[in-house]
């Protein structure tokens, strides 16, 4: 075992991960991500962007592999340990919004900074701010059910980035939104992480998204790829390109 870089906040070796029905998701992929940059993770449907985020934020553990998150690995804690990882640096945006139904909008997204021991007045002071930033502080003292889905994605997004986590995990953040919302909430999203020095790992299918991240690494049949595009030799190879798999 040979530890990552020291500059790498984020660091995966070889990882490899197969479904229970026996298919493979992932074959290989090996990445880092250094503190406060934004990696957009692209590929289609089925390429293993969702599984990948899940192997490095320690919600699934790696069949072989290893994740080190500032210098420690996370592929050798037990269940308990990386919950509790994940609870206290990680954030995570799902495509789907789910909320707590029984709460309003502010407690469903001060809820992880209570979890954290935050007091209840500190963590509403800081909810409030964030669904200020995202245009839903108006509806703050609304429940769940009364909220159109792309004002629930807003409130997921206010809620991943209240604790302000070392490393937030964003899956498809935007697909749940019209297409005027998402440039706004998406630059809310990567300004907030920038000036608050977290470390933002994206999956998208949207080059629009992916060009926002300081860098991409594309995805394709859970391997990482690279894609060379060659001048045409002559008329009949013109328009070519060649794709080169890195595991």
């Amino acid at each position: 075992m040979v530890a990552p870089p020291d500059n790498d906040v984020l660091w995966a070796r070889a990882l490899h991960y197969t479904h229970k029905d026996g298919s493979p998701a992932l074959g290989g992929v090996s990445l880092g991500v250094g503190q406060g940059e934004i990696l957009a993770v692209s590929g289609p449907s089925g390429s293993g962007k969702t599984t990948l985020l899940r192997c490095l934020s320690g919600m699934v553990r790696v069949r072989s592999g290893e994740v080190w998150f500032n210098s420690s690995p996370v592929h050798t804690l037990g269940t308990l340990a990386r919950e509790r990882l994940r609870r206290d640096r990680f954030g995570w945006i799902d495509p789907a919004p789910e909320l707590v139904p029984e709460l309003n909008v502010w407690e469903n997204t001060a809820l992880p900074l209570m979890l954290r021991g935050t007091g209840r007045r500190r963590a509403r002071g800081t909810a409030l701010e964030w669904l200020e930033r995202l245009d839903i502080g108006d509806l703050a003292r609304r429940r769940p059910h009364q909220l159109r889905q792309a004002e629930r994605q807003r409130v997921c997004i206010a809620r991943a980035l209240a604790p302000a986590p070392t490393v937030l995990f964003a899956d498809e953040p935007t697909a749940p939104l019209h297409r005027a919302d998402r440039a706004h909430v998406l630059r809310t999203l990567t300004t907030a992480a920038r000036s608050h020095g977290i470390t933002v790992v994206l999956a998208t299918h949207e080059p629009e998204t992916a060009a926002l991240a300081d860098r991409t690494v594309p995805l394709l049949d859970g391997r990482c790829v690279k894609t060379v595009h060659l001048p045409p030799a002559d008329d009949t190879t013109e328009g070519r390109a060649a794709c080169s798999l890195s595991v």
